[in-house]
């Protein structure tokens, strides 16, 4: 298991194929990234902040929780922090498992939780100025599955 928060981009296809090839015991690995959104073309960049130490702990206990919830084999995720451009990869995920089910749901479980509960702070610099991001309720409610 892997916790990185990190202000460096990230070779995606380095970290699933390194993920992939340590892995002991899975017969799949799910990998999911997230990219800087620019709806609207209005997004200039993206700053994000964190309390070092505090991100990495709070992130660390839920993926011990996803890995005990559904057996995996292993996780790893990355987030990044300062500033970001758009299309830039913020954030990735990789669960491993027995069977693919697990791997899927754990991925899905971790992703919610980055969106709602991980203790990152975001605002949006546009060509309007800058703004906070807000919690969605639609980030919210997907908890409630878990």
């Amino acid at each position: 298991m892997r916790v990185a928060v990190q202000s460096e981009a990230f070779d995606l296809g380095a970290e699933v194929a390194a993920f992939a090839a340590a892995v002991q015991g899975a017969g799949a690995v799910v990998s999911f990234t997230g990219l800087v959104r620019d709806e609207g073309g209005r997004l200039s960049a993206m700053e994000i902040e964190h309390y070092p130490g505090m991100t990495e702990k709070a992130i660390t206990g839920i993926v011990e929780q996803a890995v005990r919830r559904w057996s995996l084999a292993d996780a790893l995720v990355i987030h990044r922090h300062g500033r970001l451009g758009p299309g830039e990869a913020i954030m990735m995920v990789a669960t491993a498992a027995p069977h693919r089910a697990d791997a899927f749901a754990a991925a899905e479980f971790l992703m919610d939780y980055l969106k709602s509960r991980a203790p990152f702070w975001k605002k949006e610099i546009g060509v309007d100025g800058a703004e906070w991001v807000a919690a969605k309720g639609a980030d919210e409610d997907a908890l409630k599955r878990w």
